[in-house]
């Protein structure tokens, strides 16, 4: 499985990392061989809304080539899901298995198309801005819609990897994770098949 973590400036590091954290454990725990990931944006170097700096080796890659793509949140959402190149990039991810978000990232996903009928969540701060994107706004932590998976909130990113562990491989293997990471707050999703 390849994963896609797509970056951008004025994005928020824990949106970001929280998700990443767990979806890496995949691998350190060997509870799957065959996980990679590339860390892809538009440009060499992203900064957060903090001032943290990445550099990133995989610049504008097919986005079509991963089998999840993820897209964190941040104030950056609001000026990119106009932003003629960015959503050309993430459209290339259209043929993708599975596309998540955290928080905000669901504005992109939706400016992309990808949230078109669908249900979706995402901020709470950013339900209105949602709206035109999506069938429904759904006031919950995680909404599964088909081949999207949005998250609300920051922190919710932890529980969107920690549901898609489960997703994957079961509540057993989740729980492994959940328990190395001492995290205590899981909560499941709402599903729509």
């Amino acid at each position: 499985m390849k994963i896609a973590f797509v970056l951008f400036n004025q994005v928020t590091m824990l949106d970001f990392i929280g998700f990443y954290d767990v979806m890496t454990r995949l691998k350190s725990l060997k509870l799957m061989d065959d996980v990679e990931w590339d860390l892809c944006a538009l440009t060499e170097e992203v900064t957060d809304e903090l001032g943290v700096r990445l550099h990133l080796d995989c610049v504008r890659p097919d986005l079509s080539g991963y089998d999840v793509v993820f897209v964190p949140g941040g104030w950056g959402t609001r000026s990119l899901r106009s932003s003629q190149e960015f959503v050309s990039w993430l459209q290339t991810a259209a043929s993708v298995k599975l596309k998540a978000s955290v928080c905000t990232g669901a504005l992109l996903l939706g400016a992309a198309g990808f949230l078109e009928g669908k249900r979706a969540t995402t901020n709470p701060s950013a339900y209105e801005l949602l709206a035109p994107y999506c069938a429904e706004v759904w006031e919950e932590r995680i909404v599964k819609d088909g081949d999207v998976v949005t998250a609300g909130g920051v922190a919710s990113s932890l529980d969107l990897g920690l549901f898609l562990v489960e997703y994957w491989l079961g509540p057993s293997e989740a729980e492994k994770v959940q328990r190395v990471m001492d995290y205590p707050y899981y909560v499941t999703c709402k599903y729509i098949q």
